[in-house]
């Protein structure tokens, strides 16, 4: 296997990790709905996964890792590129966590999950090579997704249509992340992110929602949980991991958290699977593991 294969792949395998801990997160914010609103949540886990990271900064800086020039080059875009990642975080959250207000979790879960068509037709137009395996591998996770999500008709409603946002400002922030990460330190770039997102949601909450202390503390656990792994390692490994991958394909491998959120609710909350959900499971695994294979001659 080549070295460029095995980067590849360890950036897939990167990107699984981060779909795992987003798959489980989505128990830890179905309780920690039940404590505070979503803008209070949002800002308080996006905040802890920007504190998370400045240790590591920190770190990595006293070791060396990074020289004065190469920062002050870096600073600018930086800034840009965390502040641009954070606000479509910010918008893409929001409008997922309101659209679920209006609409059910399962039609949410699948029109969320529809950026992954929506990737590679804006790639199109940003003249991105799509190859035929990853629109099949697309088209297979869809419908896995349909069988896992829906179980209602598909007639379209308010927040239908902010979830359908939601999941198109998901797919622009996938391609702003493709666009800035393999440039930028990764680090820095999602800690940013976080900050910014947690900042726009905080100010937001004191405005429309009454954030307060003591339900902070009872919601503790599914608060850090969403702050310490869901944002500071799982975004972080996002922007890591698409250094080496594809924005369609990563989309595809980002999608399993949909997967991984049915098993974790069966596993950890005891929701019973259908066959159907079972089915759907397959076929997103399916997917991802078709986008994975390379075809023709291996590498000598």
């Amino acid at each position: 296997m080549s070295k460029q294969k095995k980067t590849s792949l360890k950036s897939s395998l990167l990107l699984f990790l981060a779909a795992v801990i987003w798959g489980v997160a989505f128990v830890a914010q179905s309780v920690g709905m039940e404590y505070m609103g979503p803008l209070t949540f949002n800002g308080t886990r996006f905040l802890i996964g920007g504190l998370v990271l400045l240790p590591v900064i920190g770190f990595r800086r006293h070791a060396g890792r990074q020289n004065g020039e190469g920062e002050i080059r870096q600073s600018g875009q930086l800034v840009k590129g965390g502040i641009c990642c954070g606000l479509l975080l910010c918008i893409a959250s929001l409008l997922q966590q309101y659209g679920i207000l209006y609409t059910t979790v399962g039609k949410a879960g699948f029109i969320t999950a529809l950026y992954i068509i929506i990737v590679p037709i804006f790639g199109i137009f940003l003249h991105q090579k799509v190859q035929m395996k990853t629109w099949i591998g697309a088209g297979v996770a869809v419908a896995g997704m349909y069988l896992l999500c829906m179980s209602e008709s598909l007639s379209l409603g308010l927040g239908d249509g902010l979830v359908l946002a939601c999941a198109v400002t998901f797919a622009v922030h996938i391609l702003a992340v493709d666009y800035f990460s393999p440039k930028l330190d990764s680090i820095k770039l999602s800690c940013i992110q976080f900050f910014t997102s947690g900042t726009i949601c905080t100010v937001l909450a004191f405005f429309l929602e009454k954030p307060d202390f003591h339900a902070l503390l009872a919601g503790w656990a599914p608060v850090l949980y969403a702050g310490v792994l869901s944002c500071g390692v799982a975004y972080t490994l996002q922007v890591v991991g698409q250094k080496q991958v594809e924005p369609t394909v990563a989309s595809l491998i980002l999608s399993l958290e949909s997967a991984v959120s049915v098993l974790a609710g069966w596993v950890i909350l005891g929701q019973k699977l259908t066959g159907r959900e079972l089915a759907g499971c397959v076929l997103v695994f399916s997917a991802v593991i078709l986008v994975q294979l390379r075809f023709g001659r291996p590498d000598p």
